[in-house]
């Protein structure tokens, strides 16, 4: 049986309590985990994401010697998706070694948000950890998002404003 974890739905279940397609993302993403390249903080991470098409991308982290350069496993899925065509997404799965899972950091966070109005999104820990996955939406760890609706109204506004008096 699920476990919620409060009002806002987000759940604790087992991995085959989850829909055939959510458990192959699941799958991916602990796949994708072992590709990471993460010789500084040994923090593996992999993602495998589901466009609204039913295609999957998957990413894993790479770091960098300059750790600012890192890229995370969520971007790197996102931007194979993009890369392929795609603007929606419908579902991502994240896998950390960590029990219960790390969600997305705020940086993946802000890109899920420029190509999914909502998604679910699955965090799961490598097979033989846990089989349990928590199970929350973008809109849980992502309240008030700034999207592209946000920055297209503000546009619309200064379009609709009379011209300015150079010196004003």
């Amino acid at each position: 049986m699920p476990q919620s974890s409060g009002p806002d739905e987000t759940l604790r279940c087992p991995l085959d309590e989850l829909p055939a397609p959510l458990q192959g993302l699941v799958r991916e993403a602990r796949a994708a985990r072992q590709r990471a390249y993460a010789p500084y903080s040994q923090f593996q991470v992999g993602a495998a994401l589901r466009v609204e098409t039913g295609e999957l991308f998957t990413g894993a982290n790479v770091e960098n010697a300059s750790y600012g350069l890192a890229v995370c496993a969520e971007r790197t899925a996102v931007l194979a998706a993009v890369m392929a065509g795609h603007r929606a997404i419908a579902a991502i799965a994240i896998c950390t070694e960590l029990d219960p899972p790390a969600a997305p950091c705020g940086m993946c966070r802000q890109t899920l948000a420029e190509f999914a109005r909502d998604c679910e999104i699955l965090l799961c820990s490598p097979s033989g950890t846990s089989e349990r996955v928590t199970r929350l939406w973008l809109r849980q760890v992502l309240p008030h998002a700034f999207v592209p609706e946000t920055l297209h109204a503000y546009t619309r506004r200064i379009q609709s404003r009379p011209p300015r008096k150079p010196g004003s």
